[in-house]
């Protein structure tokens, strides 16, 4: 598939998950989420991980807050996104949650780093998404943030989706960071 048409096809499957969304119980929603944050916090990645970037989820995506708050709790370092610019983002040490900031995207971020500040490299990276296929392609939300930077990253890739936005169908383009595991509920 060339890369316009892989392009359209993503938006057309965007629309989709939006729409279906919309359509889903809240509450089997938060259960959904749960059960998939049970599973990451099983996870040996997870067990053996130091430093773990997460992300502040928006509705529609399993709830990440158990997993930011457990990761402090556990003594580990938690980085969360930060959006540079229209193409860039970064990852920060978080050390309070009461402490983000609206970000340019709109969603809660870590306030701009220290001057010289040292940002550990992460050992566990929970990654959002729209849809997923089980052999770990990624449907992010479009702005490309997460695979220029994952693309630059060694560690363990996680995507959180819902087992019902589990797709077979998904295009990847070259530049689409494969996932090295799907975690659904």
């Amino acid at each position: 598939m060339d890369r316009g048409a892989a392009k359209a096809e993503k938006e057309r499957i965007r629309r989709e998950v939006r729409a279906a969304a919309e359509t889903l119980d809240p509450a089997g929603l938060r259960e959904a989420g749960r059960a998939i944050t049970r599973r990451v916090l099983a996870l040996p990645a997870w067990q053996k991980a130091r430093t773990v970037m997460a992300y502040v989820s928006m509705p529609a995506e399993p709830d990440t807050r158990e997993l930011m708050e457990t990761a402090l709790r556990e003594g580990k370092t938690l980085l969360l996104p930060r959006c540079v610019d229209r193409e860039r983002m970064t990852a920060l040490p978080v050390k309070d949650l009461s402490g983000l900031v609206r970000g340019r995207l709109g969603i809660p971020e870590p306030p701009e780093a220290e001057e010289n500040a040292t940002v550990p490299e992460p050992d566990l990276i929970l990654v959002p998404c729209m849809a997923a296929s089980p052999q770990g392609i990624r449907l992010g939300h479009g702005a490309g943030y997460y695979d220029r930077f994952l693309s630059e990253r060694r560690g363990e890739k996680v995507c959180l989706c819902f087992r019902v936005f589990l797709r077979a169908d998904l295009p990847a383009e070259d530049t689409d960071v494969p996932m090295d595991l799907v975690v659904t509920d």
